[in-house]
């Protein structure tokens, strides 16, 4: 009951009817400012998550899922079949004092249960329902199926990242992991938080409509606007577009950008004043546009020289932008993130203690909620069903016994 207490008396009372990371992380960052999230899984097999890997020592498992376990921390678990009349009514009753459902179905597939907006509308006036999927509730895509494959390349993305490939050409890869997915629930949290912020000034609960590959191509809205500009579809290669690049250094790689004069004129003093960088066509800005890999080139033999830290340190001293690329290792080993208690240690009764990323922001005025681990599937049937919506415990053996919950 702690994970309950400790999170209703902040206020805002979130259900998440959502599958695998898009919505789950949406509701995950609500969660993280301390709003109490009830999450609905199907009876019998929960999240799809839950069984997707990384799981320690390679051994599946529903409870120990890490991609289920980090996208879960701090939220309660019910089950629920919204294909049962009975799991309807439930559910109409979870959302009467809800302030905000996050649901990722299908377009028209709540409408078609009788659980659209207006209806639920009907029953709490001052519900947000922030709605996310592949395409929105609008255009001709909206009832396109997506994977993540299908959302990353929707949104251009595939022939710019990576960036600093150019023996890639103009070939599309796919995105590490899932990116998309991540951009899509950051985005409605974002305008979640800021329906509640309108509503709690006299605003109403209103319907957001996220679209994920519209999540995605927002972040890459630079390159729109390159196209705009120059008339010319913009690639990871260099061509017609800022001047960045990857080096390899004698430990690892970094990154120096050089996209001004100014910036060249820091790195050219870093790199010791170089004979060739006195001449055309690297004199000028325009020069080294037009001759970008022979300017790579350049850079990659001064850069096999040092180690990464020497090569930043070195750029950096000339105000100029440079940054190391980091490991997985590096950065959980990273001074700077120990510091400041990045990671936080979660103890879960199946998978045990792990450290999991923590939150990018300190509030100075107010406290850290307590961490509490994913839930179990359905861990918190009785808390929710029977303490927060009254249901007697006769009630809840009959729900289960005819597979509602």
């Amino acid at each position: 009951m702690s994970n309950v207490m400790d999170r209703a008396a902040l206020g805002i009372k979130v259900v998440e009817l959502c599958n695998f990371i898009a919505g789950p992380y949406c509701a995950r960052l609500l969660a993280d400012f301390g709003a109490e999230v009830v999450k609905i899984e199907p009876p019998g097999s929960g999240d799809d998550a839950r069984h997707r890997g990384p799981f320690p020592e390679d051994q599946p498992h529903p409870e120990t899922s890490g991609t289920f376990l980090y996208l879960n921390t701090d939220k309660q678990s019910v089950t629920l079949d919204l294909q049962k009349p009975d799991g309807r009514e439930v559910f109409k009753r979870l959302i009467a004092d809800a302030d905000v459902l996050i649901e990722d179905r299908a377009p028209g597939e709540m409408e078609r249960l009788g659980l659209g907006y207006e209806a639920l509308r009907a029953i709490n006036p001052s519900l947000i329902v922030t709605s996310i999927t592949p395409f929105g509730q609008e255009g001709p895509y909206r009832d396109y199926k997506a994977h993540h494959l299908n959302i990353y390349h929707a949104s251009g993305q595939g022939y710019l990242l990576p960036m600093w490939a150019p023996n890639l050409d103009n070939a599309p890869v796919k995105g590490p992991g899932y990116l998309g997915e991540y951009d899509g629930g950051m985005a409605g949290a974002i305008a979640t938080l800021a329906a509640l912020f309108w509503r709690g000034n006299g605003g109403t609960g209103q319907h957001i409509d996220i679209s994920k590959q519209h999540a995605m191509f927002q972040l890459e809205r630079s390159q729109l606007r390159r196209y705009v500009d120059t008339g010319a579809s913009p690639n990871r290669t260099g061509k017609g577009r800022l001047l960045e690049s990857l080096v390899e250094c004698k430990d690892g790689f970094a990154v120096v950008i050089l996209s001004s004069q100014s910036q060249w004129e820091g790195l050219y003093e870093a790199m010791g004043r170089p004979e060739w960088g006195a001449r055309a066509p690297f004199n000028t800005q325009a020069g080294r546009s037009a001759h970008y890999q022979e300017l790579r080139q350049h850079l990659a033999e001064w850069a096999r020289t040092l180690t990464v830290e020497e090569l930043f340190h070195s750029v950096q001293k000339h105000r100029t932008a440079c940054a190391p690329i980091q490991t997985a290792e590096q950065i959980y080993a990273s001074s700077q993130f120990r510091a400041r208690d990045y990671f936080e240690e979660i103890d879960h009764p199946v998978a045990g203690k792990f450290e999991y990323p923590g939150n990018p922001f300190r509030l100075s005025n107010t406290p850290r909620p307590p961490r509490h681990p994913a839930p179990l599937l359905g861990q918190h049937n009785e808390a929710v069903y029977c303490g927060r919506l009254g249901y007697s415990q006769s009630d809840l053996v009959k729900l289960a016994q005819a597979r509602v919950i």
